[in-house]
């Protein structure tokens, strides 16, 4: 078996707010679907958000919960100032995010913040010096 995450899909309370915050706050492309489900595919992988209670159903799970979900979701970009760019995107009151730390420089010698989406799902904006996935800009 190969390494990968073809998809990442989130449980979300409200479909319609999700997809907005999504596509229009934060610029995802999304594909037409089928109601009650949305895809925004994101260079090599799907990011997929689904009625929180429907997916709870059909992993046969409690839909309750709530504080940290042990996991955050990461989005690399090339430069610190794109950091505070993407970051100050998300929290624009059309987007709906609420910052949970602000960008700054961190032990591991890169730059960056963390937002959560209008369910709780943390995202990092992160600018790594060490490592780049993808390929850069001025390379594509």
């Amino acid at each position: 078996m190969k390494p990968r995450i073809s998809m990442i899909t989130l449980g979300v309370r409200d479909l319609e707010r999700a997809v907005k915050f999504y596509g229009e706050g934060l610029g995802f492309p999304m594909m037409e679907t089928s109601p009650g489900v949305a895809f925004f595919p994101l260079n090599g992988t799907w990011l997929s958000l689904y009625p929180r209670e429907a997916l709870a159903e059909d992993a046969r799970v409690s839909p309750e919960g709530s504080g940290f979900e042990s996991f955050t979701l990461a989005h690399n970009v090339q430069s610190e100032a794109e950091v505070d760019e993407a970051m100050a995107r998300a929290r624009a009151v059309r987007a709906g995010a609420t910052a949970a730390k602000q960008p700054e420089k961190v032990f591991w010698g890169g730059y960056s913040g963390y937002f959560k989406d209008p369910d709780g799902h943390l995202w990092e904006v992160a600018y790594n010096p060490h490592f780049w996935v993808g390929p850069r800009d001025d390379q594509a």
